[in-house]
């Protein structure tokens, strides 16, 4: 059998288990700024703030106050 016969399938299906882990989620701030996000924001840390990576990889730290909504992207 060949590699590449065995080897695609698998890649694929891999790759789709991996997809259906993560949760895309929009969080709204109050002065109307949207962020996309790959999962759910971690919940509100002991200071007060919420941390998440947008979808660019980039890290976001935001003031639970300032926060208006998050929800999952339709």
């Amino acid at each position: 059998m060949n590699i590449k016969t065995l080897g695609y399938p698998l890649a694929a299906a891999a790759f789709m288990m991996l997809t259906g882990c993560s949760t895309p989620t929009v969080v709204t701030l109050q002065n109307g700024t949207q962020y996309l996000t790959k999962d759910m924001p971690k919940t509100k840390t002991k200071d007060g703030f919420f941390e998440f990576e947008d979808i660019s990889g980039a890290k976001v730290k935001v003031k639970a106050d300032e926060v208006s909504t998050i929800r999952k992207e339709d």
